[in-house]
């Protein structure tokens, strides 16, 4: 046999080999939100998959598996086979977590890669409408002369509304009491009645109690003032800038899927977020899109937010739930 032909009979060994990545995806691939369905999350995620699965034709399945602070979820998909089929879309409970759980079978930096930032959360401080201040620095010197009278949602231990506040009482040395909810939405009406004092929920909960005067805005979560609510200060410019934390919501891979694939996938979803039409739905959640950074990026912002969250988690001695 001439050295071309065995040169070719080799090729076409290795094609069966080659064909999967090379072709990738070629089936449906699945995506794990660790939270519960109809949330911010379930509708920022299933926007960037669906634009995702029309560019590459092929059907991406949600699969919701909420429980244990998201950790439930989380840990199937790094339990999973790294092949690029199963991903996790997972917000600032990929991050704290390790700094509130001791034991976890997953760590944030050795198990996954993040492939793409979707949204940024655009969450806001807000009181009754009959606490009697008008300000965040008013909000502030009203509850250091009632120390430990005064108290506040966690919707749950590690959330990004329960580090928000952790922050900002660490920052303006506030001794408030945290009341525990199931999520953001059954501490609404207890807030209303002022049965609770303060909340840093998502900005699309509690649009419309603030419009109609039932709640009370003091200043957003946010770098930027919101298009809602244009006169709001930011947290920063309400004095307070050390209080900043952005939570956002991103997509991870298995860190050991392969390199190509990580790629692959990390270019979609960055092609994903520059489409008028993602931005569109992204923003009209109640989101601030995320942008298409570099895995290198990525990888850095994960490891800044993590070291931010693990600070707080362990001054406000956040422990499980």
């Amino acid at each position: 046999m001439s050295i071309a032909a065995r040169l070719l009979c080799l090729a076409l060994a290795c094609w069966p080999v080659l064909a999967p990545a090379q072709g990738y995806p070629t089936k449906p691939i699945r995506v794990v939100l660790p939270l519960p369905a109809g949330g911010i999350v379930d509708i920022v995620g299933r926007v960037v998959t669906e634009k995702v699965a029309s560019t590459w034709g092929q059907p991406i399945i949600i699969e919701n598996r909420p429980g244990a602070n998201s950790n439930i979820g989380i840990e199937a998909v790094a339990k999973s086979v790294p092949d690029g089929y199963t991903w996790l879309i997972g917000g600032p409970a990929v991050l704290s977590n390790p700094a509130i759980y001791p034991s976890l079978p997953w760590h944030p930096l050795k198990d996954f890669t993040c492939v793409g930032l979707i949204v940024w959360t655009q969450n806001i401080a807000v009181v009754p409408a009959s606490l009697p201040v008008a300000t965040l620095k008013e909000f502030v010197a009203y509850v250091k002369a009632r120390p430990g009278q005064l108290n506040f949602v966690n919707p749950g231990s590690g959330t990004s509304n329960h580090m928000q506040t952790e922050l900002l009482r660490q920052v303006a040395g506030l001794d408030m009491v945290g009341i525990g909810y199931k999520g953001q939405p059954p501490a609404i009406p207890d807030l209303i009645n002022a049965e609770v004092s303060f909340m840093a929920p998502s900005v699309g909960l509690v649009q419309a109690y603030i419009q109609s005067g039932r709640l009370k805005p003091l200043a957003t979560f946010t770098s930027e003032r919101l298009a809602q609510f244009p006169q709001m200060p930011t947290i920063a410019e309400a004095g307070y800038p050390d209080a900043l934390l952005v939570p956002w919501f991103g997509a991870f891979l298995p860190s050991r899927t392969p390199k190509d694939t990580i790629e692959r996938v990390h270019g979609a979803i960055a092609a994903a977020l520059k489409s008028p039409e993602v931005i569109d739905r992204l923003e009209k959640s109640g989101s601030q899109p995320g942008k298409p950074f570099t895995l290198a990026q990525l990888d850095k912002i994960v490891r800044e937010d993590m070291e931010r969250y693990a600070k707080v988690a362990k001054l406000a001695n956040i422990t499980p739930e």
